[in-house]
C-alpha cells in the first residue's frame, strides 16, 4: 500500500450505497479522495471541472440506471473528454442482465463490470491496479 492519494469519483444516485462505499473506502487504509455525483450529467461536468487537475480521478465507478444521464450516456460523453492519461473505469452496477455486462465490453474505456455490492476486497484490487 502507498501513502500516494487516490481520487476516486463514484457516480450513483443511490445515496445508500454511495454511503456504503464511503465506509469502505475508509476501512481500505488507503489514502482515497472520493467525489460522489448522483448522476452522469453531474459527473461529466465535474470531471470538466478537474480535467487538468492534480485531482482528476484515477478511478471511477459507474452505476447504470441513473436519472438525467444513465451510465451508458456518460461513457459517450466521458469518450468525447479525450481524458489523458487513461482511467481505470468500472461499471458498478445491481444488474445482472447479461447484456448490460456485454454491453459493457463494448467500450473500450471500461475495465470491467463489477456487481454490486462493491466489496472491500474488491476495491483493495482496484487500489492495486493503480499503483
Amino acid at each position: 500500500m502507498t501513502n500516494q492519494k487516490i481520487n476516486l469519483l463514484v457516480i450513483d444516485d443511490d445515496d445508500i450505497n454511495i454511503f456504503i462505499i464511503k465506509k469502505i473506502v475508509q476501512k481500505t487504509g488507503y489514502n482515497v479522495e472520493m467525489v460522489a455525483k448522483g448522476n452522469g450529467q453531474l459527473a461529466i461536468d465535474y470531471l470538466k471541472s478537474v480535467l487538468h487537475q492534480p485531482n482528476f480521478p484515477e478511478l471511477i465507478l459507474v452505476d447504470i440506471n441513473m436519472p438525467i444521464l444513465n451510465g451508458w450516456e456518460f461513457l459517450d460523453a466521458y469518450n468525447e473528454l479525450q481524458v489523458s492519461p487513461p482511467v481505470d473505469l468500472y461499471m458498478l452496477s445491481s444488474s445482472v442482465y447479461e447484456n448490460d455486462i456485454e454491453k459493457a465490453k463494448t467500450y473500450t474505456k471500461v475495465k470491467g463490470f463489477i456487481s454490486k455490492p462493491l466489496s472491500m476486497e474488491r476495491l483493495i484490487e482496484l487500489f492495486k491496479q493503480l499503483e
